[in-house]
C-alpha cells in the first residue's frame, strides 16, 4: 500500500473494497483515537477499547460509502470519538443510577464464613492417628497429590484417598463437636 496516499484516496479505495487501504486507514487513525481516549477517558484500557470501537464504526461507514468528502476523514473520526465517549459516559451514568436504585436488591449478601478456631483445629489434628495426620499434612500443607503422597508413604493411591476421607470425616466431627 502506498503510504503517500491522501485521505480522500484511501476513502475511495476502501469504498472499492481494498483491504490494504483499510489497514492503512487504521494505521493512520489508530494513534489519534488512542490519544483522544487517553485524554478523555484517562485509562489506557478504555482508550484501547475506544480505538477498536471507533475504527470499526469508521470502516463500516467507509465501506458503505457514507463519507461523501474523503478529505474529511480525520474530522469524521474525531466526531465519532466524541460521540462514542459521550455514549460511554451516559451508559456509565445510567448503570450507576440503576446500581444505586436496585443494588441492594440485586447484589446478594456475601456468604457468612464461620470463624475458624485455630486452637480447636490444632487439637483435632493432633487427635488423629499418625498415618491420618501425615496424609492430611502432606495433602493440604505440602499440596501433594494422592500419587505423590502414596509414593512417600509406600501405600496405594486408593489407600491414601480412603485415609484422607476418614481423617477429614473425623476432623469435621471434632470441629463440630466443639461448636
Amino acid at each position: 500500500m502506498d503510504v503517500g496516499l491522501s485521505d480522500a484516496d484511501l476513502v475511495q479505495q476502501i469504498g472499492n473494497g481494498n483491504a490494504a487501504a483499510e489497514s492503512e486507514a487504521c494505521r493512520r487513525m489508530g494513534p489519534r483515537i488512542h490519544l483522544y481516549g487517553l485524554r478523555h477517558l484517562r485509562s489506557s484500557a478504555a482508550a484501547d477499547d475506544l480505538v477498536q470501537a471507533v475504527l470499526l464504526k469508521m470502516l463500516q461507514a467507509l465501506r458503505a460509502g457514507r463519507l461523501r468528502d474523503g478529505e474529511k476523514l480525520a474530522p469524521f473520526v474525531l466526531g465519532t470519538c466524541r460521540m462514542t465517549v459521550q455514549d460511554l459516559r451516559r451508559s456509565g451514568q445510567r448503570q450507576e443510577a440503576l446500581l444505586q436504585q436496585f443494588g441492594a436488591i440485586l447484589a446478594p449478601a456475601p456468604p457468612s464464613i464461620p470463624s475458624l478456631d485455630g486452637d480447636r483445629l490444632t487439637r483435632c489434628v493432633q487427635a488423629l492417628n499418625e498415618r491420618e495426620r501425615t496424609v492430611v499434612v502432606l495433602t493440604f500443607y505440602d499440596d501433594r497429590t494422592a500419587a505423590e503422597t502414596s509414593t512417600s508413604l509406600g501405600v496405594s493411591e486408593a489407600n491414601v484417598r480412603v485415609i484422607r476421607h476418614r481423617a477429614l470425616k473425623r476432623l469435621r466431627a471434632c470441629m463440630e463437636a466443639g461448636a
